[in-house]
């Protein structure tokens, strides 16, 4: 159970920043012992995984505050957040010392699945949003919005990590606010369709 909380808040947090809860949990492997990721994850911790891990987080956190960029950065990362969901899933639930599940570590593809599902949800809300928050705010919400996602993709990956049981609540309350922000985007859809023949 708590395996598959803690898979599920780093993945949900990929999802809105794939490289803060992969170097997040690749820097716990490498430097402490919170987190002793199983053998065949231990390339995560490598200095080679960290240094690109960084380069990639410096790049994300500067494209994603600026208007038309950041669309475009979300839709390379389309590829790039549900993988990362699913790997950093999969190599958690199986860890050790997080929750020792047998059973998570001898089916990774459990945890790669629900990952991707995870992540993948997430980032299509957050593409989806983005440009109307652009275009409703000629630009200025971007950075704001941004931020705002990087925070909680910090903050959710440090609960999944440190106190995992809260996940539940956090999920719970995140899927408050897609649910809230689909409506709000269908009905400005609605709304812009129905304006469109008074325009014509």
């Amino acid at each position: 159970m708590i395996a598959a909380l803690t898979g599920s808040g780093l993945a949900t947090a990929a999802g809105l920043n794939a490289y803060i809860p992969f170097l997040l949990v690749a820097m716990l492997a490498r430097f402490t012992d919170v987190v002793d990721l199983p053998s065949s994850y231990h390339w995560v911790q490598s200095d080679w995984a960290i240094g690109v891990g960084v380069v990639l987080l410096l790049l994300e956190v500067v494209l994603d505050k600026i208007p038309v960029v950041d669309h475009v950065n979300d839709v390379v990362a389309t590829a790039i957040r549900p993988t990362v969901g699913g790997l950093i899933f999969s190599a958690t639930s199986s860890a050790r010392n997080l929750d020792n599940s047998a059973w998570m570590r001898h089916n990774p593809w459990v945890g790669v699945i629900l990952g991707v599902v995870l992540a993948g949800v997430t980032h299509a809300t957050k593409a989806s949003a983005r440009p109307v928050v652009n275009v409703s705010t000629a630009g200025v919400g971007a950075p704001v919005v941004s931020t705002l996602e990087d925070v909680a993709s910090l903050g959710l990956s440090l609960i999944a990590i440190f106190a995992p049981v809260l996940v539940i609540f956090v999920l719970a309350l995140m899927a408050g606010v897609i649910f809230m922000i689909g409506r709000w985007l269908v009905r400005r859809r609605r709304r812009k369709t129905s304006l469109q023949p008074v325009l014509t």
